[in-house]
């Protein structure tokens, strides 16, 4: 591995409380019910305007109109930007970890969904000692995780080859995990973000897919190329894989095809 890139919010940087606060202050302005810190938790991860629309009541969301709630976005924003940073700081332990990639010759990068003003105002803020190849976050012009798009540019940008590099985001791991090549934890579902809670000593087999909300518990296994959408039991093993089926001549038949 030649370079790390880090997630910001809940991976870096503990800002939970930061954007729940200017998230109620909006909701609170119009009349609307708030939420306490921790149900931020399940809201944040896929940029502001979508935190915004899973922040207000759904029947608000629902009538709009649109300008309606760009504005509420917008109003939200401009109070976390102007409050950025009140109780925001870095998890225990991470600078000096941060310090110790850096020293060992890691190339380092952040990637996040918030904001890339915001973003770029938060890292050196916080990690003033930490030098990073590159930070980016949400812009208008390309898409925002999960989709890979600006990842795979910056690790061009910075020289390094998409296979000599890992992403670190926020999850709930365990201690002595095996993470098999190709495993995924899917966590949102196209409207809100779920979480994967995975225990101590888990071996997840290569190619596992585990469709969150899912909890895989302590010394549990998963073969490999499950897709796993139930919870796993201490000490089980996981099979969710359909059967290898032969079709004998399938392909000769399918070359012949080709021919014709």
């Amino acid at each position: 591995m030649k370079a790390c890139f880090f997630d910001l919010d809940g991976t870096l940087l503990d800002t939970l409380a930061d954007i729940g606060g200017a998230c109620n202050a909006v909701l609170a302005a119009h009349g609307y019910p708030v939420h306490p810190a921790a149900a931020y938790r399940q809201m944040v991860g896929n940029g502001f305007p979508i935190l915004m629309r899973r922040a207000l009541p759904e029947s608000v969301v629902a009538q709009g109109p649109q300008e309606r709630l760009d504005a509420l976005t917008e109003e939200g924003r401009a109070y976390y930007a102007a409050h950025l940073s009140i109780h925001t700081a870095p998890y225990p332990g991470l600078v000096a970890a941060l310090a110790r990639l850096q020293d060992a010759g890691l190339r380092l990068a952040v990637l996040s969904n918030k904001p890339e003003d915001l973003t770029c105002a938060l890292v050196p803020l916080h990690f003033p000692g930490i030098r990073f190849d590159a930070v980016h976050g949400g812009r208008h012009d390309a898409p925002l995780k999960p989709d890979p798009t600006v990842l795979l540019q910056m690790a061009e940008s910075m020289g390094v080859a998409p296979q000599d590099c890992a992403y670190v985001g926020d999850s709930d791991v365990g201690q002595r995990v095996n993470f098999g090549c190709g495993t995924v934890t899917t966590n949102y579902d196209g409207h809100k973000k779920h979480r994967c809670t995975i225990g101590d000593d888990v071996f997840l087999g290569c190619n596992t897919n585990l469709i969150a909300p899912v909890t895989v518990a302590d010394r549990a296994y998963t073969a490999a190329g499950s897709t796993v959408t139930d919870d796993v039991p201490e000490g089980a093993l996981a099979i969710a894989r359909q059967r290898q089926t032969n079709i004998r001549g399938w392909a000769d038949r399918l070359r012949k095809t080709w021919k014709k």
